[in-house]
């Protein structure tokens, strides 16, 4: 009788693996590359989304119009996703993330990954680089926690939109870095960034741009996708909250209050911060058409310090302003009028996400009470 090499038999332990992963939990792994081996998680928290793997396209060669020639198909009160970068800002349209999920893009010599998650809610971009090297992701067709998990195309690895954290793979544990962006309306990234330009419909794949194909979806009486038992029940799970991270703290601001103060002034550890809540963008998950959607409002977190003066922030006759120098300033965080015109807040890592989501990633999360 023959005998059985090392790598025969290492070859089929990985098979036997592979097919006690596929029997235990119900998923098809044929087609992946992926280390499966390495891992920090447990594959039964993996659940089929739907589309299987690179069957909702990310965009990779993303285009870009100016104003004039997005202003036909995309309303002023839209939600697009604000990404600023070394004085270059693009948005990029709800109406098109909700259908594509991920964007690689490029600032000059930074490579930029723009997600969006519509079962949490979770705009978030990422410097796409590991170690110096440039990666391209894709959307993978598993969730967990009712949120996206991507993939990069050279390893496969398994990523977690909502934290950057790869969690299976050969990067698991690693972790992309998060850059800061915010949710607004079309029409305020038009006043805030004049110089802009917008992603463009031109992308390679045939959708129905503008509809929202999770109608009633953005419900606070709904109940997330395929996220079972909510454990953390602190908050309704499909109210929506901003949530902020400030190096090893995070802290959750229900729109419930944010919406009423519109402008909260807090401090997270040491740090003096400002929550900003004004009128402005739709939801892009309530009715069928985004334009015709409820109006949710645009949000942004920032250091609420300039030149190492602490500015406390007021909101009356529909304007933001600070009290020490009574200057006016938009929902970029920027001074628009007064003494401190043209002067910029830090922007924070924050976001807008329904509070399950952010409750599940973020558990030790302090809670905003008034």
């Amino acid at each position: 009788m023959k005998s059985i090499s090392t790598l025969t038999l290492l070859w089929l332990l990985l098979c036997a693996v592979t097919l006690n992963i596929e029997f235990a939990y119900g998923q098809d792994f044929s087609n992946w590359k992926t280390d499966f081996a390495k891992k920090s998680i447990d594959f039964e928290s993996l659940v089929r989304g739907g589309p299987p793997k690179d069957r909702i396209p990310s965009i990779d060669e993303p285009e870009f119009v100016i104003f004039d020639a997005a202003d036909s198909w995309i309303s002023d009160e839209e939600p697009v996703i604000a990404f600023q970068l070394n004085g270059t800002a693009r948005a990029y349209p709800l109406q098109i993330l909700i259908w594509h999920e991920i964007v690689n893009d490029q600032f000059e010599e930074i490579p930029v990954l723009i997600t969006f998650c519509p079962l949490c809610y979770s705009a978030i971009v990422f410097d796409r680089r590991i170690d110096g090297e440039v990666h391209e992701f894709g959307v993978s067709g598993f969730l967990r926690h009712s949120d996206m998990i991507m993939f990069d195309r050279k390893t496969e690895s398994l990523w977690q939109q909502f934290t950057g954290e790869a969690v299976v793979g050969d990067y698991t544990r690693t972790e992309l870095t998060v850059l800061p962006s915010q949710i607004i309306s079309y029409e305020q990234f038009k006043d805030a960034y004049p110089d802009g330009v917008v992603l463009s419909k031109d992308t390679g794949h045939q959708r129905p741009y503008g509809q929202n194909p999770y109608t009633g979806y953005d419900d606070i009486n709904n109940t997330p996708f395929l996220m079972g038992d909510i454990e953390d029940d602190r908050l309704p799970p499909m109210e929506k909250v901003i949530g902020v991270r400030v190096s090893d703290v995070q802290k959750a601001y229900p729109y419930s209050l944010t919406k009423e103060s519109v402008v909260i002034n807090d401090t997270m550890g040491q740090t003096p911060i400002v929550v900003f809540h004004t009128e402005g963008a739709r939801s892009a998950l309530d009715a069928s058409s985004i334009s015709q959607s409820r109006e949710d409002g645009s949000t942004g977190a920032f250091h609420r310090s300039v030149n190492g003066q602490t500015l406390e922030f007021a909101y009356s006759s529909e304007k933001i302003t600070d009290q020490q120098t009574g200057s006016t300033w938009d929902i970029s965080g920027k001074a628009i009028e007064g003494e401190l015109k043209g002067e910029q807040l830090e922007p924070l890592i924050f976001g807008d996400y329904f509070a399950f989501a952010w409750l599940v990633f973020w558990p030790d999360s302090e809670l905003y009470q008034q």
